[in-house]
């Protein structure tokens, strides 16, 4: 930069000259190629709530208020209740390409802190302890990336929690932070108590360490459940509402464009107007959530109006990169096949292939066909399954709006009955699929499908015939599957409406089979 006025003389000149320099440079650095980057600052505002309304910027749920220990100073304490999981967030502004490290001062039985829109991976990362602990995770924000949303939350049943000293340390504007040039986490906040060291075990199980960045294990036996992105008088709901039961969450449903085997996907303005308004930036942190709290959410593609046809190479690269552009803006795990007005089973499973490459590790793939594409393995349906079976997750057969069908002993059983369920997935066990790929697809209730609602008692008697040969109707099958993959409904929406049976009790039998 040049100096007003006159350029100064002599060495009182140089000496001044430098200074000015060395000011101009303040919150500034240079890189290896002389490129002026911004110094790392913290930029998250009010991350200790010491700030007059103790809350602000931050958007909390209502369980959410601040606390002022007289040892610690404020605090804010969330307390999950039902499916309120006591969510924080805050906008904030980065720059892009660049590395920021969000850290934080919890304390509770299971808390939760992330940041999502980063344009990269977005971090989260977990613990479990009952004295205070610090979480801290490392991102890289993409290269059109300005601003992500930093959230905390806790954890469904879970007691209330505390989190103190948030801070997220990077490139930006503004004062430089304290330990910016340093550790970039936060310093354990010592309990009430005045207890010095923080917790690094729990009763609970599983038990993280206070420096864990895994995700809590996933289940054994799996309920998915789909999201309904439209209304048609099943209970609205935000992801968030979906209760804790639903390891897996299906978004449905993507849209058809006017590519072939592209798809697309809008939040449906309808359905914000039911919940008195749900953005595209509240849909994304909740899919963050769900994953911090260890479930999946996948995009559902298809249905019963569904037109997406994949029926040539360049119809499955379409496919493939569509999906994938999909995942990386809202953040979903995988896609779930819905194709209910047929399948190029060599196509697909070609774009499904190039789909989990691109993805990587973590990737989820479900299907959901219908008994009559299930009945051998030449159908094209039963075809594409296999032909992925090196990527499926899970096939959630749908075991109604069929009437009756053959069983794999020959049998002919009633949509609805205990042999139904055993008998139609006993095909798909004897053909080919392992054990934790297959689960059972039921509707949440009678004005959920034309035919076949099957009461969740009845389900899980199925579940324990498949597993274990207990529990079973007429029609016991000749071995017993102890890895049976687990049961889907439709839809998350009707189950709400009709009490949160599946939920409840099938979610809940599910979790407690070894």
């Amino acid at each position: 930069m040049r100096a007003p006025h006159r350029h100064p003389r002599g060495a009182r000149a140089l000496l001044a000259g430098l200074l000015s320099a060395a000011l101009a440079l303040v919150g500034m650095v240079l890189t290896g190629t002389g490129t002026a980057t911004a110094a790392n600052v913290d930029v998250i505002q009010n991350g200790d709530f010491s700030a007059g309304n103790h809350i602000a910027p931050w958007t909390c749920g209502p369980t959410v208020t601040a606390v002022n220990n007289s040892a610690t100073g404020w605090d804010l304490q969330g307390a999950p209740a039902g499916s309120d999981y006591a969510n924080c967030s805050q906008q904030v502004t980065v720059l892009p390409n660049s590395t920021y490290t969000l850290s934080a001062a919890v304390q509770g039985t299971y808390v939760f802190l992330g940041a999502t829109g980063t344009g990269g991976t977005d971090p989260s990362t977990w613990s479990s302890n009952t004295g205070w602990n610090t979480l801290s995770s490392t991102f890289t924000t993409g290269a059109a990336t300005t601003s992500v949303q930093v959230w905390f939350h806790g954890w469904y049943g879970q007691s209330a929690y505390l989190v103190d000293k948030v801070t997220m340390v990077g490139p930006g504007t503004g004062s430089p932070s304290p330990s910016a040039s340093g550790s970039s986490s936060v310093s354990p906040k010592p309990s009430d108590s005045a207890s010095p060291s923080p917790s690094t075990s729990t009763s609970s199980s599983p038990s993280p360490s206070s420096s864990t960045t895994t995700q809590p294990p996933r289940q054994k036996h799996t309920l998915t459940g789909y999201w309904q992105n439209f209304y048609n008088g099943a209970t609205p709901q935000r992801i968030s509402d979906v209760p804790a039961a639903y390891d897996i969450i299906a978004v449905a449903f993507a849209d058809a464009t006017g590519t072939q085997g592209a798809i697309s996907f809008t939040l449906d303005p309808a359905l914000s107007s039911k919940l008195n308004g749900y953005t595209d930036a509240q849909f994304k942190a909740d899919i963050a959530a769900k994953h911090a709290a260890g479930k999946k959410v996948i995009i559902s593609v298809g249905g019963q109006n569904g037109t997406i046809s994949v029926a040539s190479s360049a119809a499955a690269s379409n496919f493939a990169n569509s999906a994938y552009s999909l995942i990386q803006t809202y953040g979903f795990d995988g896609i779930d096949i819905d194709l209910e007005n047929g399948v190029n089973a060599t196509y697909m499973a070609q774009a499904l292939h190039t789909l989990a490459a691109k993805v990587g590790t973590g990737f989820v793939l479900t299907m959901a066909p219908q008994t009559i594409d299930m009945q051998s393995t030449g159908t094209e349906y039963f075809k594409l399954a296999l032909a992925t079976k090196d990527i499926l997750t899970i096939v959630n057969m749908q075991y109604y709006n069929s009437g009756a069908m053959l069983g794999c002993d020959g049998g002919v059983y009633s949509q609805g009955t205990e042999n139904f369920l055993t008998g139609l997935a006993c095909i798909q066990l004897q053909g080919g699929l392992d054990p934790s790929q297959v689960g059972l697809g039921v509707p949440a209730s009678t004005s959920a499908a034309g035919g076949g609602y099957t009461s969740p008692a009845t389900v899980n008697a199925a579940l324990d015939c498949l597993a274990a040969g207990t529990n079973c109707g007429s029609f016991k099958p000749s071995k017993t599957w102890p890895g049976i993959g687990g049961a889907m409904t439709w839809s998350t929406n009707w189950d709400a409406l009709a009490g949160g049976g599946i939920a409840g009790t099938v979610g809940s039998h599910l979790h407690a089979m070894p």
